[in-house]
């Protein structure tokens, strides 16, 4: 199966597909992405997805999620503006006629999504993210997130989420319960474990 990664930053979802089956997987971001685990791509991502998007079996994309953020608001807030390529990257994905996964934060435009969490894979990052998909997803009912350690400060305790954004303290556990063992702190900040896009493709595959 071929995997299109669009905007994949360091590899954390298509790392989940990966293991879910997908054996082939392509990933494209603007930005050089030096850790990426699979065959990389430094290209527009739209522009991509419209030259090579039929090629593949199967679409995921992550556009940049700073125009909903929680922790951009201030930013927002103060004057700042941040491209929203949500919709225009639905547009892209449906004039593919393929399946397609859009992920993104809490408070963004998705259609109908799946909303998972770590606590849902028995994770202890607080890292909750929408999955709007082309293909019904059976329906999950989160358990309730555990007490979210500081990001800074003292060490997160064995029972405590930790919260990984910014300069976050606990680097060697985060990259342990994401089971991401290749990136640096600043690109854990942006990845999803890959616990959450194996469940989806898995759920996918068995569609076929």
């Amino acid at each position: 199966m071929r995997l299109l990664d669009l905007y994949c930053g360091a590899g954390g979802a298509a790392m989940g597909y990966h293991r879910a089956g997908f054996d082939e997987i392509v990933g494209v971001d603007i930005e050089p992405q030096p850790h990426y685990p699979f065959e990389f791509v430094q290209a527009d991502a739209l522009e991509y997805l419209a030259e090579h998007g039929g090629e593949f079996d199967f679409i995921h994309a992550s556009p940049p999620c700073q125009a909903y953020s929680l922790a951009n608001m201030q930013w927002r807030k103060s004057g700042v503006e941040y491209p929203d390529l949500i919709q225009p990257t639905r547009e892209a994905l449906i004039a593919t006629g393929k399946p397609y996964v859009i992920e993104n934060v809490p408070g963004s435009p998705l259609v109908d999504p799946l909303v998972l969490s770590g606590a849902f894979f028995n994770i202890r990052i607080r890292r909750r993210r929408l999955f709007e998909t082309s293909f019904r997803m059976p329906f999950i009912l989160l358990p309730p997130d555990r007490r979210a350690a500081f990001k800074m400060g003292r060490p997160a305790k064995e029972n405590e989420e930790i919260a990984p954004v910014g300069h976050f303290s606990g680097v060697e556990r985060v990259r342990r319960e994401m089971d991401i063992d290749w990136m640096t702190q600043k690109e854990l900040t942006q990845a999803i474990p890959p616990a959450y896009t194996e469940f989806i493709g898995r759920e996918w595959l068995k569609t076929l």
